[in-house]
């Protein structure tokens, strides 16, 4: 890392989800980082979650793209920006615009966002642009369009904190936007009458705050809401006045939703007949209702249909746009709502402009004064891969994204990726599996080093400010676009001094022609010079030319965005989902988990947000697990039609029956069959094209080895073949979780991990097939090797620290062979507080000398008080842990 002469603190933008935390970064003298919220940023007031707090940790060169590759060889930008311009220009001269594509990012700026988007589709003349928000909020956007008109969002995060009932619907807000959990936590604490609902097949840590928690059957979200609508209705909970004066539909929409039969609801949802009527009552009898919904709305083939039950909902009563009301989509990432903004959707237009209206094309294409507009949509990202596979798809430039690991199907994607004649990859990390597929590698500059602006969820653009420089020849995507499209002979519409004037004609675009016809306007900022962009502060839209800065709701009186300016009553009916066969039974549901981020590129550096969850693994139910033989902790082959992955079994009543869940984050750099899109299957919501990601039919089935090990590791292993394998970063080297067959060479692999230089010393119990090897650079430890029949029982955290640990005598070194703490060193157990490294031991013992509540906990141990992701396990842990007292007391007063 290189040291910083500029230490000046600098104000930028967090680069994880779409709450768009403000963060106060510091450079130091030494080349780290100080990271800190920004208490003055809207989004956040200060506060950052355990991803954001440990962003001074990822900023590491060890696996950066320094400079632009061909064929595998280091080049100049020259060489290498004129074969990608040649390449494009010669396919689309022989086989038609549709013949490239682009695959861009919620992880790209704004800027860099609207460049490529102006390439793509008014200058090459295809809408084949897409990009990976596809995956997350495609379906919210389609909900939003065909209730709306527009892609709006009508309220903003106050409304979260000033309802009285917040249903949160396929949300796990507490490890998936950890910051916004903490606004509503911290509402709900002062306002008594709050009460929250949680939507969720799973039992998430976001029910911790939960007054009732509905465990519905995956898919099922239509059928719940149809009822809600139904029962609406029937107890006159209706608002007539706003249904007659600003909608349209509702007599259709409340048809198909059919009658509030409440024992058939149930029998659809898999919910009881009295939590259904506990919930419909709640929701008549509130008027303050926010109903928040992510990925486990969106990610749905019926996804769009479930956005607009929800929707109809809200319109039916009224509760839009004001304090407190309104339904609310909580984007996936840092800039997924920039991208909408100017288009980045195949099916979109800049400036939240329609691609099928032509009206919309002749003002883009006037205000660009471009050749051509693209006059139909592109393909969507499924779509897009499929005909990159069949040929139809010649050259594509993939953006700061991983889809090798990220869509479904996934081996399918590297298949198609690998066929393809020409592939384009624009990252800042070798350790990106699509990388390996790229004929032109293009180092991009990385966060910290990016300078634009992003937007979030609820419509608010902030700056993201670079405070240092981009390392050996890396650059801005939007650099390298407008480069390309000069050498494509698109010098004029491409010639930008820097980001800020890119901003402003994107701002400028906003109010062309708009007149109020259009949602998305920002004209105020079309004249910003280059330092007002510089200090410009966090808005949020829209910000007319010539009106103040103001917060904006959106609906309250109307105004909908559609020909008659009335709003849409989408009528929906629950469909039935996949039937579950024998040969696929159970039900695969993927997602993030908490200190974890996409496919761990940045988050995967940190051993830190490695200590809480380390290797890739299944959520099932008890009773499931019992049915197929598979015990908590071993290896499970999670298998589909359309491919498999290996993972570790964790045995949980918060599991639904029938149900299993494996986190999306593992890639081949961290796993050997980890990637779970490649389970995943790559049908689509018909409206939205969105992927089903949360519905998969799999199999389960226990993967015996002969032999299991865990080890500590000086150096980074490299070229592992074992059966299985799970390696994540440890403070001073990395810690590895193996399991192989009995024909495997365990002493030759000792040695190959340790080094032949190492000391080795070693234990074993024959009779309990117990191995520990250990080696030592002098006094330093190079590695510590634990092997037996079964899941080795080692404690992980003792094990990670003996690389801190000197060891200079005989006894110093027979003791880490123990494989266990010494007395004098109680075992943390598993990390819960990955800010302060406590383990779940620790919080337990605290409650048993007394600290019966999260805050006490903390005042006890620092746990939970820096970023709070952790409070909500801190309490499972405290509830466990009163309910063993409790059972203690049973059986000695029975005794």
């Amino acid at each position: 890392m290189t040291a910083f002469t500029n230490t000046k603190t600098v104000k930028t933008t967090c680069p994880y989800c779409g709450v768009g935390c403000g963060v106060l970064a510091t450079p130091r003298p030494d080349g780290s980082v100080d990271i800190k919220g920004d208490p003055e940023h809207p989004a956040n007031f200060g506060r950052l979650c355990s991803k954001g707090s440990s962003l001074g940790e990822t900023l590491s060169l060890d696996d950066r793209i320094l400079h632009p590759q061909i064929g595998g060889k280091q080049a100049d930008w020259p060489a290498a920006l004129d074969l990608v311009a040649e390449t494009f220009s010669k396919a689309i001269r022989d086989h038609g615009p549709d013949s490239v594509a682009f695959y861009v990012s919620g992880q790209i700026l704004t800027e860099d966002y609207y460049v490529a988007n102006k390439l793509m589709k008014g200058f090459i003349g295809s809408a084949n642009i897409d990009t990976n928000s596809r995956l997350c909020m495609a379906s919210s956007v389609a909900g939003h369009r065909r209730a709306f008109g527009s892609d709006t969002v009508p309220g903003t995060y106050e409304d979260l904190e000033s309802c009285d009932l917040l249903v949160l619907v396929g949300s796990n807000l507490a490890w998936c936007h950890p910051v916004l959990f903490q606004r509503v936590e911290a509402a709900k604490a002062e306002n008594p009458h709050m009460r929250v609902v949680v939507v969720d097949p799973r039992e998430t840590a976001t029910c911790a705050i939960a007054d009732l928690h509905l465990a519905l059957k995956p898919d099922t979200d239509v059928a719940l809401f149809n009822g809600l609508l139904a029962f609406l209705a029937d107890t006159d909970a209706l608002d007539r006045s706003y249904i007659e004066m600003h909608t349209n539909g509702f007599e259709a929409a409340l048809a198909a939703a059919g009658p509030c039969e409440i024992n058939r609801i149930a029998d659809e949802t898999g919910l009881t007949p009295h939590d259904l009527a506990t919930f419909y009552t709640m929701v008549a009898r509130t008027p303050k209702t926010v109903t928040v919904y992510s990925q486990g709305v969106n990610q749905s083939v019926n996804g769009t249909d479930k956005v607009n039950a929800i929707i109809n909902t809200h319109l039916a009563t009224g509760r839009i746009g004001c304090p407190g009301m309104g339904p609310f989509s909580a984007t996936g990432q840092p800039n997924a709502m920039g991208g909408r903004e100017v288009g980045g959707l195949a099916n979109m237009l800049a400036a939240h402009m329609a691609i099928e209206n032509p009206d919309h094309r002749a003002i883009v294409q006037s205000f660009w004064n471009s050749p051509v507009i693209a006059e139909r949509q592109g393909l969507k990202a499924v779509d897009m891969f499929e005909a990159v596979g069949d040929g139809r798809i010649k050259a594509i430039w993939i953006m700061s994204t991983n889809p090798v690991d990220s869509l479904p199907d996934a081996d399918g994607v590297a298949s198609a990726l690998e066929a393809c004649p020409f592939v384009v990859v624009s990252d800042v990390s070798h350790a990106v599996d699509t990388v390996a597929y790229a004929d032109v590698l293009l180092p991009a500059a990385a966060w910290g080093e990016k300078d634009g602006t992003v937007t979030n969820s609820e419509r608010r653009v902030s700056r993201q400010t670079p405070f240092q420089l981009p390392p050996g020849d890396a650059r801005p995507d939007w650099w390298q676009i407008c480069e390309v499209a000069r050498r494509m002979g698109i010098k004029h519409a491409f010639d930008y001094d820097g980001p800020s004037a890119i901003f402003r004609e994107h701002a400028g675009l906003s109010g062309y022609r708009n007149e109020g016809a259009r949602d998305f306007d920002i004209s105020a900022y079309s004249d910003l010079s280059r330092s007002e962009f510089d200090t410009m502060q966090p808005f949020q839209w829209p910000q007319k030319e010539g009106e103040g800065r103001k917060t904006t709701r959106f609906f309250a009186a109307g105004g909908f965005y559609t020909a008659d300016r009335k709003a849409s009553f989408v009528a929906v009916t629950q469909t039935v989902p996949a039937v579950l066969g024998r040969r696929y039974p159970f039900v695969l549901n993927t997602g993030r988990i908490r200190d974890q981020w996409h496919t761990m590129t940045r988050t995967g550096k940190t051993p830190r947000l490695s200590s809480h969850i380390a290797e890739p693994f299944a959520e099932l139910h008890p009773e499931d697990a019992a049915a197929t033989g598979i015990a908590a902790a071993d290896l499970v082959e999670v298998k589909s039609p359309h491919g498999s992955a290996i993972v570790r079994a964790q045995v949980s009543e918060r599991a639904r029956k029938g149900s299993v869940f494996v986190p999306m984050h593992w890639t081949d750099q961290f796993a050997s069959k980890g990637r779970v899109d490649a389970v995943v299957g790559s049908e689509v919501d018909p409206v939205s094209g969105q992927p089903g990601s949360k519905f998969t039919p799999v199999s389960l089935q226990k993967l015996s080895c002969d032999w299991y090990g865990f080890a500590v590791l000086r150096e980074k292993p490299a070229d592992l073949q074992t059966c299985y394998w799970a390696l994540a970063p440890a403070h001073g080297g990395w810690r590895l979780e193996l399991a192989g067959k009995s024909e495997d060479d365990i002493t030759g692999l000792v040695q190959s991990l340790i080094g032949k230089d190492a000391e080795l010393l070693s234990f074993e119990d024959a009779s309990l097939g117990l191995q520990r090897v250990a080696g030592w650079v002098g006094d330093t430890l190079a590695g510590v090797f634990f092997f037996g029949p079964e899941p080795v029982s080692v404690s992980r955290q003792w094990a990670c620290e003996l690389l801190a640990a000197p060891a200079t005598t005989r006894e110093d070194r027979l003791a880490v062979l123990a494989g266990r703490p010494p007395a004098d060193m109680p075992d943390k157990g598993a990390i819960v507080c990955s800010c302060f490294q406590v383990g779940c031991h620790e919080i337990a013992a605290a409650a048993e000398q007394g600290a019966t509540t999260v805050k006490a906990v903390g005042a006890c141990l620092k746990a939970g008080t820096n970023c709070g992701s952790c409070r909500s396990e801190i309490q499972s842990i405290l509830d466990q842990s009163f309910k063993e007292t409790s059972d203690e007391a049973q059986i000695a007063r029975a005794g």
